[in-house]
Order: C-alpha cells, then sequence, then structure tokens
C-alpha cells in the first residue's frame, strides 16, 4: 500500500511539474513581464535589499545590449540567404512609419501652447510609432512561422531610415535639444552598426567558415527567444520603477499607458494588412516589422533628447506588444496558424 501510495504521490508531482513547465513554456513572455515586476518590487520596497537592486540594477541594463549581441548572432547563423533580398513592402512600410510619424509631430507643432502632460503623453505617442524594429522581432517572427532572413533585411532597411528621420524629426519635437543632425544621425548609427550589423556580419562569416558552431546553434534553437524574454525581464523592472516613480498626474500616468496599446494594435494591423497582398508569411513578418519596436532605443533617445518621463510610453509599449506576441504564440502553437 506505501509503495503505491509513493507512486501516486511520484505521478501527482510530475504532472504539477509537468503542467507548470508546459505553463511556462505556452507563455513564455508573459511570464518574464510577471518576473520582471515581482522580483523588482522586494528589492525597491524591502530596505535591506535596496543596496542589492540599487547595485545590481544598473549592471542589469548594461547587459540588454551584450544578451541582444548574442541572441541576434545566434539567430542570424541560421538565415537562409536564398531569402535575403528586399521585398515592396519593406520600403511601403517604411513610408507608413514616417508619414504616422510626421502626423503627431505636425500634432505637436500646430498646438504651441500645451500643458507639459499633454506634451509628455504626445511625445510618448511619438516615440512609440518612430522606433525602429525590434532587435528581437527575427527571433519571435521565426517562432511565428515567419523568414528570418525577410526580417533581417527588413531591420536594416528600417534603421537606415532611423538614421534619417529620428534626426529630421526630433528637433522638431523638443526644440531645446541642441543637437545637429549630423550628431544624432552619429549616435543613431553607431548604435545600430554595433547592435545590428555586427552580429549579422560574424553569423554570416560563421555560415562561410565554421558549419560546426552553425550545427551547435541549430540544436539549441530556442536559446534567443529565452535570451529575449530575460532581457524582457530587466525591461520590465526598468518600467515597473519609472511607473511607480513617476510625479505625473493620474491623467497623463494613465495616457502614457493606455495610449501605447492602442499605438501597438494600429501598428501591428496596418503592418498585417500592407503583408497579406504578398502571401501569408509576409503577413506575419509586415506584423512584426511595423509593430514590434526596439523600444530600448527609445528609451536611449528619450533619455539623451526629451523629457526623462516619456519613458513610460516605450515601458508599457514593451508590454503591449510582448503580450500581443504571446497569445499569437499561444494561437499559433495550438491551432497550426495565426488568425491575427
Amino acid at each position: 500500500m506505501n509503495m503505491e501510495k509513493d507512486i501516486k504521490n511520484k505521478d501527482t508531482h510530475r504532472s504539477v511539474g509537468s503542467r507548470v513547465l508546459s505553463f511556462v513554456k505556452n507563455w513564455t513572455l508573459l511570464v518574464a513581464l510577471c518576473v520582471g515586476a515581482v522580483v523588482y518590487l522586494p528589492f525597491a520596497y524591502i530596505p535591506l535589499l535596496q543596496p542589492v537592486g540599487t547595485f545590481l540594477g544598473p549592471k542589469l541594463v548594461d547587459l540588454l545590449p551584450v544578451v541582444i549581441f548574442i541572441m541576434l548572432y545566434m539567430t542570424f547563423c541560421k538565415i537562409d540567404l536564398h531569402n535575403f533580398h528586399p521585398r515592396t513592402w519593406h520600403f511601403l512600410l517604411q513610408l507608413v512609419r514616417t508619414a504616422l510619424s510626421g502626423l503627431v509631430v505636425l500634432a505637436i507643432l500646430l498646438m504651441p501652447h500645451l500643458s507639459a502632460d499633454t506634451k509628455v503623453v504626445l511625445e510618448g505617442v511619438f516615440i512609440c510609432v518612430i522606433c525602429p524594429t525590434a532587435a528581437a522581432a527575427a527571433v519571435v517572427t521565426e517562432k511565428l512561422g515567419g523568414s528570418i532572413a525577410t526580417m533581417t533585411v527588413y531591420m536594416i532597411i528600417a534603421n537606415c531610415f532611423t538614421v534619417v528621420i529620428i534626426p529630421s524629426f526630433f528637433p522638431l519635437v523638443e526644440r531645446d535639444a541642441h543637437i545637429t543632425f549630423f550628431m544624432s544621425a552619429l549616435m543613431v548609427l553607431e548604435r545600430v552598426v554595433r547592435v545590428l550589423i555586427l552580429p549579422l556580419i560574424l553569423g554570416l562569416l560563421t555560415q562561410r567558415f565554421l558549419p560546426k558552431v552553425v550545427t551547435w546553434v541549430k540544436r539549441v534553437p530556442n536559446a534567443p527567444f529565452y535570451m529575449w524574454s530575460f532581457n524582457l525581464s530587466i525591461i520590465m523592472g526598468l518600467a515597473m520603477k519609472t511607473i511607480l516613480h513617476s510625479p505625473l498626474t493620474g491623467w497623463a500616468l494613465f495616457m502614457l499607458l493606455f495610449l501605447p496599446l492602442i499605438v501597438c494594435l494600429v501598428l501591428f494591423s496596418i503592418g498585417k494588412w500592407v503583408g497579406h497582398f504578398w502571401g501569408p508569411q509576409a503577413r506575419v513578418d509586415a506584423g512584426q516589422a511595423l509593430g514590434q519596436k526596439n523600444n530600448v532605443v527609445g528609451i536611449w533617445l528619450i533619455l539623451h533628447f526629451l523629457n526623462p518621463l516619456v519613458v513610460i510610453a516605450p515601458c508599457a509599449y514593451v508590454v503591449w506588444q510582448n503580450i500581443i506576441n504571446a497569445l499569437q504564440l499561444w494561437y499559433k502553437k495550438k491551432y497550426g496558424y495565426l488568425k491575427w
């Protein structure tokens, strides 16, 4: 009898463990968001842990680009070079992104006597729209059935546009930002080369000269996705810190948290609508291309050129876009295709 009970208990524990593991695998992005929020709170509010949080927080933020570099390198090792060429929709989406950014800038210019809170909200919307595609887009797109190569080409094109449109629009949004077009273009270009171009070159060289490394990378296909989830937890901790210590009014804070959801849904929808003219895979690629934003770049731009409180908007966008991606991944795994 005791032996039978032990066997049943072991089976129960295994069943619970397998269910937990299955839940984490199915909802990795949401789990990462929750972990980032839950881990931040004790280090922020328990006096004994506050010095540890003060020391570790900046170190983890500095780790973000390193993890992105490794994640992209592993992803680019698997690129199919036969698909490595630009598509028409790559350029159409840049026109959409530039036009939407221009509309927000126009709204700011046509209302010169904006209150401080309203200006912060509009600047938050502007950042959410103008940011280039996230480095993790290729990783998530692959999980959704899209093309790494197509997404990589799009990211290169998007960042080339970014080098031009951000220095063009930022002086109009924040006239007190004393920065020249050439200086801001170089700053953006430096980050693009470091975070995107270098891992791409290394990935292509690895394919050519180190096939054994490529074979090893292909044996751990989910590693880049879990690396992105780790980064997401750090970004969520940063978002919690910014939101909880914000001096903004309740209305402005609500708008900075809510409007990024609207922008996110609009961008994903436009991207999918444009992409569907080129087939189901392009629909997936284009949706992620326009909707999944590199908000680490957005946060960096804000801290250099705009009101630091605007950082709440891209942080909120990170949460919303990853909730959408988590739902898409769950639907794709359950039904084998994407409904939206």
